[in-house]
């Protein structure tokens, strides 16, 4: 089965489970964000020809709710966390590194599709502040001159 052929049946699966119930459009998006860890276009174009809705109406509830994403994410999510705690000792610091080190902006996806780079509210851990988290691990206490060692660890995981 092909790429093109599995997107198909999963979105033709989701719509018949969902397709007579309120608020089906977010709860068919939450599957589809699940299963490929964004919303593909091509996704969004065969889902407003299968439920009847317009194209628009389904970016407008993408791009309302932070959950959706229309780029692929990278295979590592970073995280850096921007709580008083951290903001307070100086996340905005790690933000400027990170993104000087990947070359990307908070949101955005490495070229190579690596790292991810997402600013949160909190993450829960303000006696470690400042905090970065990769995927499910966490840094705490991160000074900017740690950065790049930290990445490289996940780099050479891939080698």
């Amino acid at each position: 089965m092909t790429k093109k052929d599995k997107l198909q049946a999963d979105l033709e699966g989701l719509v018949k489970k969902w397709k007579d119930k309120k608020g089906n459009l977010i709860m068919i998006l939450h599957s589809i964000e699940n299963i490929y860890g964004y919303v593909p276009r091509e996704t969004s174009l065969k889902l407003s020809r299968l439920l009847n809705v317009p194209l628009a109406r389904i970016y407008e509830v993408i791009t309302f709710y932070n959950y959706f994403k229309l780029e692929p994410p990278g295979k590592h999510n970073v995280s850096i966390c921007m709580g008083t705690a951290c903001y307070l000792r100086n996340a905005d610091s790690l933000i400027e590194e990170i993104e000087k080190i990947l070359h990307i902006k908070e949101g955005q996806t490495t070229k190579d599709e690596m790292f991810h780079l997402d600013v949160v509210r909190c993450l829960g851990c303000c006696g470690l502040a400042p905090v970065m988290m990769i995927d499910e691990k966490v840094y705490g206490k991160v000074k900017k001159n740690e950065i790049v060692d930290i990445l490289s660890k996940y780099v050479k995981e891939e080698e």
